[in-house]
């Protein structure tokens, strides 16, 4: 797609071992953090889910009007659509009634309905083009279905595959060895292999934060939800604030 005056720099960050690092952290602590507010606080999967929602659309707006790449803007989003996701996927999946799998089905159609607009309308879904507000919102779109599709995917794994939590993770884990694998030594399309990755990091995360937080007697180590939400968000900042971190590079 042809670069326009109009276009501005990007305001995604460079896609690094660093950027896959924090999108793990800010996957598990939309699980961890997610479940502490529908069920730690009693509030419900879909009080939850409106709250989240809420907090979701204000960092979006806050990031679209963002004149250059700020990370703790771009990060607070990511955790929000993590967030909002758990919620949102538990509420469907469990009190819709439509379970794990119909839920990934649903989720799944969705996700790649919001990619073939987007590719329809941009005339490309790389993350390097993301660089006006049109674009953005359709980025962000993506990113939902993609979180949300990750939490009932990795809930499927791990409760009605019967992997348990650590089995899930290792499932995922692999898979996303072999995309790094296929990113370093193959031809196929990186902007494919990049949205491949980001939905299974997603379930990567959500299993590794219920494995923190679950009760002993279902698999878990029965952590608070509080705390190891903590811990992980003081990591996440940690990374932004000492680590170096790039915007993309533009390329249309």
């Amino acid at each position: 797609m042809n670069a326009t005056p109009d276009y501005k720099a990007s305001k995604v960050p460079e896609v690094t071992l660093l950027f896959w690092v924090i999108k793990i952290a800010a996957t598990t602590l939309g699980e961890t953090g997610g479940d502490a507010v529908s069920m730690s606080m009693g509030v419900g999967y879909l009080a939850a889910t409106g709250i989240f929602a809420t907090l979701f659309v204000a960092a979006v707006g806050v990031q679209i009007a963002a004149t250059h790449f700020r990370p703790y803007v771009y990060w607070t989003t990511i955790i929000a659509t993590t967030t909002v996701g758990t919620t949102l996927a538990d509420y469907a999946t469990r009190s819709l009634g439509i379970g794990y799998s119909g839920g990934s089905v649903l989720l799944l159609v969705l996700l790649l309905a919001s990619i073939a607009i987007w590719y329809r309308a941009m005339g490309t879904v790389s993350v390097t083009s993301v660089t006006t507000p049109r674009s953005e919102m359709f980025y962000w779109a993506t990113i939902m279905f993609s979180q949300t599709l990750g939490t009932a995917l990795g809930d499927w794994t791990a409760d009605t595959a019967n992997l348990g939590y650590l089995g899930a993770a290792v499932v995922f884990g692999a898979l996303l060895i072999l995309i790094a694998g296929a990113y370093l030594w193959s031809g196929i399309s990186h902007t494919l292999l990049f949205w491949a990755a980001f939905v299974l990091t997603r379930p990567l995360g959500a299993v590794v934060g219920d494995f923190l937080d679950k009760p002993v007697a279902a698999g878990g180590l029965a952590l608070s939800r509080y705390s190891a939400s903590a811990v992980l968000l003081v990591f996440i900042v940690a990374c932004i604030m000492f680590f170096k971190h790039k915007p993309a590079s533009s390329s249309h």
